[in-house]
């Protein structure tokens, strides 16, 4: 009697198996489809905001510019 041979199980990100699920059952080319990409697209993009804003806080910080300026006050 032939075994079934099963697909190895990977866990991976939610999100990213929710469009795979849907490429293979709709195709690239349904209207559908089209809108999840770009929904895709625009949640990458965010992503990709968020760590450039972080980047550029944690560069100033290492150099010591946290965009803060001194004020001489003068005291009578």
């Amino acid at each position: 009697m032939a075994e079934k041979k099963s697909e190895p199980q990977t866990t991976g990100c939610p999100v990213g198996n929710f469009f795979e699920d849907l490429e293979k059952a709709l195709g690239k080319k349904s209207p559908f489809f089209e809108h999840m990409l770009q929904s895709k697209l625009e949640f990458m993009k965010g992503i990709r905001s968020l760590l450039d804003t972080r980047i550029d806080h944690l560069e100033k910080m290492r150099s010591g510019k946290s965009g803060r300026k001194m004020t001489k006050i003068k005291v009578e």
